[in-house]
């Protein structure tokens, strides 16, 4: 009876602490989401999301559009556009993305495009290396609001000093709030931190 009471003791207490800690990362998830970003950087990255034949997605749009609004305010004198292309494309996520901004008024001379990565981690080595090449230390990392905190751990994780600047537009804005997304993004974040870090890659493309 005692080592049974004991078991059930354990098994409580473990539920406790596994509801604890996912409660607090639902919070620390939608909290990063919800946290305009104020501050200037040496560079505006935007994520890639789908595009098609060129023409970006919703999801990437409403990432641009952010983009270019920070950019034109002054928080960062640079633009990133990074991601890469899905078999048979014919051009890339970061391609698209730097043709948008250039005909909605953006300078070709201040974008770069990195025609790399199709999960967040890949796409955050490929511009960190691009950074550092350019002697670069802060990010302004443009995504959707549930993604921001995967996006400026592995960012703080490359060693620079990251920010987001949630969209707030598109089906991802904080208009549109998504239960799903949340949970996902925060069994994404999850994921990373306990296995990522160690290498394995957590895709971010499920719901583009």
């Amino acid at each position: 009876m005692f080592l049974l009471k004991a078991i059930r003791k354990i098994i409580s207490s473990i539920v406790l602490i596994v509801v604890v800690i996912s409660l607090f990362l639902l919070g620390s998830t939608w909290k990063a989401g919800n946290s305009p970003n104020r501050a200037t950087a040496g560079v505006i990255v935007v994520l890639g999301a789908a595009q098609f034949d060129g023409r970006p997605s919703e999801v990437l749009e409403a990432r641009l559009v952010e983009a270019k609004r920070i950019f034109t305010i002054g928080l960062a004198p640079m633009i990133f556009t990074v991601g890469g292309g899905a078999p048979g494309d014919r051009t890339t996520e970061a391609a698209a993305s730097k043709k948008w901004l250039i005909a909605h008024g953006i300078a070709a001379a201040k974008i770069i495009a990195i025609s790399q990565g199709r999960d967040t981690l890949v796409s955050t080595q490929s511009y960190v290396a691009q950074m550092r090449k350019r002697s670069m230390k802060t990010v302004i990392i443009v995504t959707d609001p549930y993604h921001c905190l995967r996006a400026t751990t592995m960012a703080k994780d490359l060693g620079t000093i990251a920010f987001c600047s949630p969209v707030t537009t598109g089906p991802n804005s904080n208009a549109h709030p998504s239960l799903h997304y949340l949970v996902r993004e925060t069994g994404a974040y999850l994921a990373y931190i306990t296995l990522g870090r160690r290498g394995i890659h957590v895709s971010d493309h499920l719901n583009q």
